[in-house]
């Protein structure tokens, strides 16, 4: 609790002991005093920026409500309920500044991922400098214990890197000379020397708060809705007020103080606090608690949207499989299989495809011989001169080219074939590992009720179909370059139903068109990756699809949390206005209605804060 929190309490438990002193001594000047007493000091805030909002021409909010029901009380001589009014609404006040400071408290501790300053070596010292003054080439040092400040590559030192603040994982992260240091980890053991690859501003920690920070400012339908809906209600409650005392005591005659006494009850229940507050908490407090498991979300619309959303729509590479390609089976035609191994990697050591690479790392420490007058054709392999012969690597459309005979085979993968001149060498059958995790991920998403998982690759039509059958996946496009995968998606979003969102999960980097142009833009295993928090609605910080399922489930618990609490407000309100109106209910009842609705809806709202995203 803060300090602001502590004085402010103090001055609610004052004003309230006041109250019940007063309403205790039978003492009529004495009562009078201590009831004053207690109505200024819980209500002078209260009354002063009302009477600053008028000034403003802004009429029509709590505060002036608050103000009007308790000086309307206090000239019909009601003075314990204008102080009661006022002690509650306080009280109310009170809860609310407690809730969304436990709600910053959360966010806080992500933006603790973010250091103070930043140990540069400089010519043989290491110098404290502000992170913003960083320069990209610059060596940083970083010590056991502390905080990564920019992004960079590792240039020596060997450690273990705790990337929770990021990931929402426990488990750190090995990591060695050439490998990427992310701004925001924590280094655990060893000492580093990271070359700084990035200016501050962008680098990943400085992306992600200024994501989280503005996430406030992004509204969802409902808030936007309460946003609206304050707007007409208030003045409409004002007038139905007046209404309410004039039309029985001019045209019916009825008792002036009796019907002022209901209209200024009304006035006090009618205060929107409850859905003014609580809503944006609810949102809030779901954007904190997806942050804790390093999921990412721009705005509480983003949020909402992932709450609806009907249909997922995947890449393969990187997001289903793991990326890596590795040689998983040799067919050679009259040699063996290194000798076969050797000869593809002769010439895709000149390539940086990532299939060229895996081969290379395949052939390990194969000697490997010199190749002459190499030709890359793209989306078709090598050709090149070896030992004065052609050598031709890549797929099925080179060797066609080529002119060369192919055999029959049923092997399933992406196939590089091996020729020498004319003569067919064998295959090589390169695999891309489904990630350990995808099948239940996808059965999660099944059971949270989503109805399409469509899978969108450039990979080829049997590799893509042999991945979708493993998953179960609903529809599969394949060969397609990322504009094709943008015409498809546009499809789905002109077929789909009304009120359901269209999801599309990628990696960030080569489907920035799609996650742009989807309703929900989900981009995975971003960290660090520019496209992806740019493009993105939400960032999964790490590479396991499961935190989609997750995100889903918190946004689903948020968005049934600001419904419990608009539609409980608005029913209770309602009722206690009609026995306002009908005499069934005084001030006090109206105090009680108001407040606890709002304490409530807060405590409700709170709940957000506690997400975990479990099944439970």
């Amino acid at each position: 609790m803060s300090k602001r929190q502590c004085r402010n309490l103090i001055f609610i438990l004052i004003s309230a002991g006041l109250l019940v002193a007063g309403l205790l001594i039978p003492d009529a000047a004495v009562r009078m005093v201590l009831l004053w007493a207690a109505y200024l000091l819980a209500g002078y805030k209260v009354l002063w920026e009302a009477f600053g909002g008028i000034l403003r021409g802004q009429l029509f909010d709590e505060n002036f409500l608050m103000a009007i029901a308790t000086i309307g009380a206090v000239c019909i001589g009601e003075y314990a309920e204008a102080a009661a009014v006022m002690v509650l609404y306080q009280l109310g006040e009170w809860f609310q500044q407690y809730a969304v400071g436990k709600s910053r408290a959360s966010i806080s501790q992500l933006m603790d991922i973010c250091p103070e300053t930043a140990s540069v070596l400089h010519n043989g010292e290491i110098i404290e400098v502000d992170p913003y003054a960083v320069e990209v080439g610059q060596t940083l040092v970083v010590k056991a214990g502390e905080k990564i400040p920019l992004d960079g590559t590792i240039l020596s030192g060997h450690s273990s890197l705790d990337t929770a603040a990021l990931t929402g994982e426990s488990l750190p992260r090995d990591v060695q000379p050439g490998d990427a240091a992310i701004s925001g980890c924590v280094n655990l053991t060893g000492v580093l020397h990271i070359r700084a690859e990035k200016e501050y501003v962008d680098s990943t920690v400085s992306r992600i708060l200024e994501m989280v920070e503005s996430a406030a400012d992004k509204k969802s339908r409902a808030e936007s809705f309460i946003t609206r809906f304050a707007r007409v209600y208030t003045p409409a409650v004002c007038i139905a007020a007046l209404l309410l005392f004039l039309i029985p005591t001019l045209f019916f005659g009825q008792s002036w103080r009796e019907w002022g006494h209901r209209a200024l009850s009304f006035l006090v229940v009618s205060c929107p606090c409850a859905l003014v507050i609580s809503v944006p908490l609810s949102f809030f407090g779901g954007i904190g608690a997806a942050s804790r498991q390093g999921i990412l979300m721009k705005g509480s619309s983003e949020l909402e949207a992932l709450a609806r959303t009907h249909t997922v729509v995947m890449d393969k590479t990187g997001t289903l499989t793991e990326g890596v390609f590795l040689v998983a089976a040799i067919h050679p035609v009259g040699m063996s299989d290194e000798a076969l191994l050797t000869l593809a990697a002769c010439a895709e050591k000149h390539s940086s495809h990532p299939i060229s690479r895996s081969i290379c790392s395949s052939a390990g420490d194969l000697p490997l011989a010199s190749v002459s007058d190499v030709q890359e054709i793209a989306g078709q392999g090598l050709i090149c001169q070896y030992n004065g012969q052609v050598l031709s690597v890549g797929n099925q459309r080179l060797m066609k080219k080529q002119g060369i005979i192919l055999p029959a085979s049923d092997t399933e993968g992406t196939l590089v074939h091996i020729a020498l001149d004319e003569t067919y060498c064998g295959h090589l059958v390169i695999a891309d590992e489904i990630k350990e995790n995808a099948k239940a991920a996808l059965s999660d998403l099944r059971q949270l009720g989503v109805e399409q998982l469509v899978m969108l690759t450039g990979d080829t039509e049997a590799n893509a179909r042999q991945v979708a059958e493993r998953l179960g996946i609903d529809q599969v496009y394949a060969g397609l370059l990322p504009g094709d995968k943008v015409t498809h998606l546009e499809e789905m979003l002109a077929q789909k139903l009304e009120g359901k969102q269209v999801a599309f999960v990628g990696d960030g980097i080569n489907d920035a068109p799609v996650l742009m142009r989807a309703d929900i833009g989900v981009a995975m295993g971003a960290m660090g990756s520019d496209a992806a928090v740019e493009a993105a609605d939400v960032v999964l910080m790490d590479d396991r699809l499961d935190k989609l399922a997750t995100a889903v489930r918190i946004s689903r618990k948020t968005l049934n949390i600001a419904k419990q609490n608009i539609v409980f407000a608005l029913v209770v309100k309602a009722l206690v206005l009609l026995l306002v109106t009908l005499g069934l209910a005084g001030m006090w009842m109206a105090v009680f209605a108001d407040v606890g609705v709002s304490v409530l809806a807060i405590l409700n709202a709170m709940r957000t804060l506690r997400f975990s995203g479990s099944t439970k």
